[in-house]
């Protein structure tokens, strides 16, 4: 009907001013934002997470109302904040009688529920829609796989390739490879100048205050004159022109790296304006093909392909996992891991150097890159056996860009291998001789990355193999674990004995490691 009167509700990860919604103003539409206590506090997050999301909300609305749009905007500390998305959305129709609700398709398994429930109760017309964002449907992953035993992320990569016909040459890739994994794993070595990353001065003290005002119960570190990440679509194009400019030519050369004099080395940091929608993910895949194009030589195709993977491949095919699985996968705990987190995950207390970095950037600004993330403290969770539910809240807790969707897949199935092998082809553990390869954090560490047993023995290398001993009659058949089993059973019984009995007092006092 014509004359309908819609409300029309924006989610915090759906600020996409590119919307079909928006293509015109639609004097019977009004558009409705909110604040709530039940995002802020479903796990308990870093607070430059929820500052972060709440700035680019209200800098969201301010440039939908400047195109002309209607917008109802509720703050957390709003008088008429039920602080319930079920009952501001009943109570706003009621009063403003809207006679229809339509929404964008929510992300994350429990707002997709909590949404369907509300608008069988709702007695106005309801309508979800597509987010105009991803580039495949909720569906798409299981279908590809359907028949299959396993869902191999690079057989998805290859299809999404050829489909969208990036780096192709007919239906063979270019160069003859599909991937250049193999580049992508380099140390940093100092050959090439390291370049800061784009910052910003937000000024977001007057969310801050809100929030503390609120009670909201936050962890981590926040300058609220300075808060760097991006709040708005032109900040967002800025960080991605700086990355195609001059962080791409090295990020696949050192994007495996870890250094203490640089958080970021050459990652893009796009992550959280992907994840909130300030960006299409082909707007950035064609950013870096573009610049890529421009100067090939410059740009090796390693650096470009290695980054499209990640967007192409790896988002879409994560997403995807989380549609064909959910909620029975946030259930899933394959090595049935039940130790509590360590209280370093909260305060970066701790000797081992590698976590203390890891963890301390981590809480001092909302992020780290991804081996950051897998091959340091989600290797060390795995090692210590802790709880996957536990792993889960923090990692969706303290990062910038954690939703549900692309954290949970990565954690409890990259990370964790909770789910027995659905996304990670073999448990990602190591012992410190990969940490100590790929970073200089072991040269300044209390533990001796060399030392199996004994005094300052580094942690990491009796709990990997007491893992793998542990662990046998679920891993020993893996081929790609087979490796391991073959250098454990070559050690002599005395040697085996005195590594578990390491491992032992390591678990008994692992707080104070």
């Amino acid at each position: 009907m014509e004359d309908q009167k819609t409300l029309r509700l924006i989610l915090g990860d759906q600020l996409n001013l590119k919307h079909s919604w928006f293509a015109k103003k639609e004097s019977r539409a009004t558009y409705l934002l909110m604040e709530m206590r039940q995002e802020t506090d479903y796990v308990m997050h870093h607070i430059q997470k929820i500052t972060a999301f709440f700035a680019s909300m209200r800098r969201f609305s301010e440039e939908l109302k400047e195109k002309g749009h209607k917008v109802i905007y509720l703050t957390l500390d709003d008088p008429d904040n039920s602080q319930s998305l079920e009952k501001n959305i009943s109570q706003l129709i009621q009063e403003h009688k809207f006679t229809k609700f339509e929404y964008q398709l929510p992300d994350e398994y429990r707002l997709d529920r909590q949404l369907k429930a509300l608008c069988e109760r709702l007695e106005v017309e309801c309508n979800p829609c597509h987010t105009d964002h991803f580039l495949t449907k909720r569906e798409d992953v299981k279908d590809f796989f359907k028949g299959k035993k396993q869902y191999l992320m690079e057989s998805f990569y290859r299809h999404m390739r050829k489909k969208h016909g990036i780096f192709m040459e007919g239906d063979k890739p270019y160069g003859g490879k599909w991937n250049y994994d193999r580049e992508n794993r380099g140390s940093y070595d100092g050959k090439v100048e390291l370049i800061k990353p784009k910052l910003f001065n937000n000024d977001v003290s007057s969310i801050v205050k809100i929030i503390k005002k609120s009670g909201v119960k936050t962890f981590g570190e926040i300058n609220p004159k300075k808060l760097n990440w991006p709040v708005n679509r032109k900040q967002a194009l800025a960080i991605l022109r700086h990355f195609t400019g001059k962080l791409l030519p090295h990020f696949g050369t050192y994007q495996d790296a870890m250094i203490q004099e640089s958080r970021t080395l050459f990652h893009s940091r796009l992550s959280f304006a992907l994840n909130t929608k300030m960006l299409h993910p082909m707007e950035v895949i064609n950013a870096v093909l573009e610049a890529w194009e421009r100067d090939k030589r410059k740009i090796g195709i390693h650096n470009a392909e290695g980054f499209i993977r990640q967007i192409l491949g790896w988002r879409e095919f994560m997403r995807g996992i989380y549609w064909a699985f959910m909620p029975e996968y946030a259930e899933m705990n394959h090595f049935n891991h039940r130790k509590k987190l360590p209280h370093y995950y909260w305060d970066g207390d701790t000797k081992m150097n590698c976590m203390s970095q890891a963890i301390g950037q981590s809480l001092e600004n909302a992020y780290a890159h991804h081996i950051q993330r897998l091959m340091v403290t989600g290797n060390f969770a795995l090692l210590a056996g802790i709880d996957p539910n536990q792993v889960d809240a923090w990692y969706l807790g303290v990062y910038i860009d954690a939703i549900e969707w692309v954290e949970i897949t990565n954690t409890r199935g990259m990370s964790q291998y909770a789910d027995g092998g659905m996304v990670a082809t073999k448990p990602y553990v190591s012992s410190a001789n990969y940490i100590h390869k790929m970073s200089d954090y072991c040269k300044s560490c209390h533990y001796d990355h060399k030392k199996k047993t004994g005094e300052k023995a580094c942690p990491f290398n009796s709990l990997y193999w007491e893992f793998y001993e542990r662990n046998r009659k679920r891993l020993e058949k893996n081929p790609r674990a087979g490796m391991m089993y073959r250098t454990w059973d070559k050690m002599n019984k005395e040697t085996k004995k005195e590594v578990l009995e390491q491992a032992k007092k390591y678990k008994s006092e692992i707080e104070r490691l």
